[in-house]
């Protein structure tokens, strides 16, 4: 009961903390918003390093060690983010004011998974949560002040748009995280290792296919160092923890 109750307290404080950074992204948008539209391409870049780092070194690892179909499940992770988004890019058009609307909705599903990748990774080691969990965190900053500007964008108010993104980017997490955790801790062995397949999937895409490329088309002169940076802090943790 205590190490299940340690483990609770992991997830909670890592989604808490993502809706937090969150939170700080869209204050940072409302009142420093030439900073805030400079800087979040970095918190991408350094996001998506360690979420490139953590599936391919240590969550897919894992779940091979418990079932083979651990890579079968992160196909299909890969796959549900690529149709989800290419659901979202069909039915959302800019020149009209549902965009904000849309993109959001988008936003809050992607976050809504964020919180369950929190459930799923501590229930397989602390390291792999806290690896994974880092970056999710860090990437809400640049989550918070986009999911401010789509809004913003789609014809809302500046005040119900920072309302608004915290709740639909922001609260999402933590309400992923709580709601799919009783489920997720009573699971072992070959079940959890197809689940965390597909959470290695989830962020293979997430880190690769979304992060980088939008980091990028705001390319700043140290992006890629930045990216390094993730990738680094990554290494480090998993080299000193095998040490």
């Amino acid at each position: 009961m205590s190490g299940l109750s340690n483990t609770f307290v992991w997830v909670a404080g890592f989604a808490l903390s993502a809706a937090l950074v969150n939170g700080l992204g869209i204050l940072a948008i409302i009142r420093y918003r030439e900073w805030a539209e400079k800087s979040k391409s970095y918190f991408m870049c350094f996001a998506a390093g360690i979420l490139v780092s953590t599936p391919l070194m240590l969550i897919l690892p894992t779940a091979i060690q418990k079932t083979f179909y651990a890579g079968f499940a992160a196909l299909v992770g890969f796959l549900f983010m690529f149709f989800s988004n290419q659901l979202i890019k069909r039915y959302t058009n800019k020149k009209e004011a549902a965009f904000g609307i849309t993109a959001a909705e988008g936003i809050g599903i992607h976050s809504f998974v964020d919180g369950i990748i929190y459930a799923v990774t501590f229930q397989a080691s602390v390291l792999i949560g806290v690896l994974a969990g880092t970056g999710l965190v860090v990437h809400e900053f640049a989550e918070g002040v986009i999911t401010f500007l789509v809004l913003m964008e789609g014809g809302t108010s500046e005040k119900k748009s920072g309302v608004y993104a915290f709740l639909i980017a922001g609260l999402t997490t933590p309400i992923g995280a709580f709601v799919v955790y009783p489920f997720v801790s009573h699971i072992k062995g070959s079940a959890l290792g197809l689940m965390l397949g597909f959470v290695a999937g989830v962020l293979l895409y997430v880190s690769a296919s979304h992060l980088l490329p939008e980091a990028r088309g705001y390319e700043k002169k140290h992006s890629t160092l930045a990216f390094l940076a993730g990738v680094g802090l990554a290494l480090l943790i998993v080299l000193t923890k095998l040490a």
